[in-house]
């Protein structure tokens, strides 16, 4: 089994390059949506931690924004309490797969929590200001402070596209980025033989 780490910025469109690949795809993301929908538990500790937010089950999104525009360190405290939930999700999808030729890993924080391995491709995807804002405007909650916030969260980009073995311009048609990610996926399958497996 080939692991391939999604990376990139805010908005750069790394789930629908992630789709692209027709693998099974862990998306942190939707695991976090699915946590604050369905998980008591987390809520009891969130409420605990941040009463002045965290008030109804399920946990609303807007009282998590309230809770990281008012105060920077409530994304930790947060954190602390989400990311072991999605790393277990993580390690039962990955336990799941196990025999899936690739899977790959939609994780905005993948390089940042240590959730990738040595063996691991990373995929870095690369967006124009303009396309990632157009994006990022469209989705519900769109909010400027909480998405500076996040960003200063990750690891700084030009320092994640380093540590990437490939490089996606999503800046194309979809057509366009079908074909790249179909030829990226080629070699990848191709490097199955080398020493790196």
């Amino acid at each position: 089994m080939i692991r391939v780490g999604i990376i990139g910025g805010i908005g750069s469109g790394k789930s629908f390059i992630s789709k692209l690949f027709g693998y099974p795809v862990f998306n942190a993301d939707d695991e976090v949506k699915f946590i604050y929908k369905k998980n008591k538990k987390c809520f009891n500790k969130l409420k605990k931690k941040l009463p002045k937010f965290i008030k109804t089950f399920p946990i609303k999104k807007n009282e998590i924004i309230s809770s990281i525009s008012s105060n920077k360190k409530n994304l930790k405290i947060i954190s602390s309490i989400v990311h072991p939930l999605v790393r277990k999700k993580m390690k039962k999808f990955i336990t799941i797969n196990k025999k899936s030729e690739i899977i790959i890993l939609d994780i905005p924080l993948l390089i940042e929590n240590r959730l990738n391995k040595k063996k691991d491709i990373i995929i870095f995807i690369k967006s124009k200001k303009s396309t990632v804002l157009n994006r990022l405007k469209k989705r519900p909650n769109f909010d400027k402070k909480l998405i500076r916030k996040l960003k200063e969260n990750q690891v700084i980009l030009s320092k994640k596209r380093k540590l990437a073995d490939y490089v996606i311009n999503n800046n194309f048609s979809a057509n366009v980025m079908k074909k790249k990610v179909k030829l990226i996926k080629k070699e990848i399958l191709n490097e199955r033989n080398s020493s790196r497996y």
